[in-house]
């Protein structure tokens, strides 16, 4: 029998996230090691629980969620989504607006599904939550990365986002607060996206997931609330705010001038209905967390776990020699950068693996973001204070080992050339 091949839509699909240097760490987990895994925002493993009422609601729920619901949702979770749209200022939200999904990341793929012809293209960050450059992908589409930049706290590059934009454009995805560098997008940027996105007929796609993890009282403002004609889809969920990611409770809401996209929509309902619904439990938690006490609060609030995990962890990797990190102003990774000169770094990928490999710490490479330098890594600080502690103790070790390592390749090189020259 013939080989069988994957399809060559996956080609160019990654998510290094849960890639190859995962891998690794399971194989060594395999063997007896221990690995302390800074890797990826699963709340729900580092000891946050969803608030008591989600569970109890969803509990009280199972008897009515055996049979498939309408396929955007219930009605209950809609309703309590069209009014927290309401609080968030986004204007003329309907219930017929709102989908339901098992997470946003299915809610994502549908989407482009909906959307892309092959070779149409959509503007991502850099860097980026991976999944949406492998959705773009998957979806035929060619995902165009416009630069974030780390001397204004992470904020687009609107210069460099506007040089990208071609015939072939179709939408600008904005990530905010930001995964993985944790920047909150002011005002202005966001009003300078919509003014684009008008110019140039564009939808914008806004992923808020982590639009209540704000830490220092900041303050997120929904791109959807800026305009009520340009064609904006905005994606939440539950997994993060409410510490629920295995429940795979999300939402996507279509507002703006919703006349102009009415095909799409078509495509997005056809869409939805051909995988029935989401997962029916998931959908009863969505009205009790959206109406009840918000204890996110407490975790990012002055003295909250999260936010002195933020401030240990931010505090530890800056004290190294060569790291430097904007401190995130939301969600709950680091996204710090090596200096290239003391760490000079070919391949990240594999400088994460060595880490894995000697120091029983996992990260994810920047690379693994769409960031195009190799000087970059994501650290996620849901451990204890203790587990960070010990873990960025670990990445400083290794990091010393490098830098003399590479210095004295340096040296010897230097000298080898000294000594051909005489």
């Amino acid at each position: 029998m013939k080989p069988i091949l994957k399809s060559e839509k996956l080609k160019h699909v990654c998510y290094d996230i849960r890639g190859p240097v995962l891998e690794l760490a399971q194989r060594m987990e395999e063997e007896g090691h221990k690995i302390i895994k800074l890797n990826i925002g699963n709340v729900g493993v580092f000891g946050f629980d969803p608030p008591e009422e989600i569970q109890l609601d969803m509990i009280r729920n199972l008897g009515n969620a055996s049979a498939y619901s309408d396929s955007k949702g219930i009605f209950a979770a809609r309703k309590a989504i069209m009014q927290y749209c309401q609080e968030k200022g986004i204007q003329g939200v309907t219930l017929d607006d709102i989908y339901t999904g098992n997470g946003v990341s299915e809610l994502i793929v549908l989407a482009m599904n909906a959307l892309l012809n092959n070779g149409d293209e959509v503007l991502v960050p850099a860097p980026d939550y991976p999944l949406w450059t492998a959705a773009v992908s998957l979806s035929g589409g060619t995902p165009v990365h416009y630069l974030c930049d780390e001397s204004k706290e992470w904020a687009p590059d609107l210069a460099d986002l506007r040089k990208k934009i071609t015939p072939r454009t179709k939408a600008i995805v904005v990530i905010n607060p930001n995964n993985p560098t944790g920047a909150i997008y002011s005002k202005e940027v966001l009003t300078e996206l919509t003014v684009i996105a008008r110019e140039h007929d564009l939808i914008l796609f806004a992923d808020e997931i982590y639009d209540k993890m704000l830490y220092d009282q900041e303050k997120h403002i929904s791109l959807a609330s800026l305009s009520t004609d340009v064609v904006t889809i905005t994606f939440n969920g539950l997994s993060k705010n409410y510490r629920s990611c295995g429940y795979r409770a999300g939402w996507m809401v279509v507002s703006g001038d919703t006349e102009m996209i009415r095909d799409y929509v078509e495509g997005l309902n056809m869409l939805s209905s051909m995988r029935l619904c989401a997962n029916v439990p998931g959908q009863y938690a969505i009205q009790t967390a959206l109406g009840g006490y918000q204890s996110i609060n407490d975790l990012v609030a002055e003295g909250g776990r999260l936010a002195k995990q933020r401030d240990l962890a931010w505090k530890l990797i800056t004290a190294i020699p060569g790291v430097t990190c904007v401190k995130p102003k939301s969600a709950l990774y680091l996204f710090p950068k090596l200096d290239a000169e003391m760490y000079p770094i070919e391949d990240d990928q594999q400088f994460v693996a060595d880490l894995l490999k000697e120091e029983k710490v996992l990260l994810v490479q920047g690379s693994g973001f769409n960031w195009t330098k190799p000087d970059h890594f994501r650290v996620v600080f849901l451990p204890h204070e203790d587990v960070l502690t010990e873990a960025i103790g670990r990445l400083a070790r290794f990091l010393e080992r490098y830098r003399q390592k590479h210095s004295r390749k340096v040296t010897h090189s230097t000298n080898s050339t000294a000594t051909k020259a005489s």
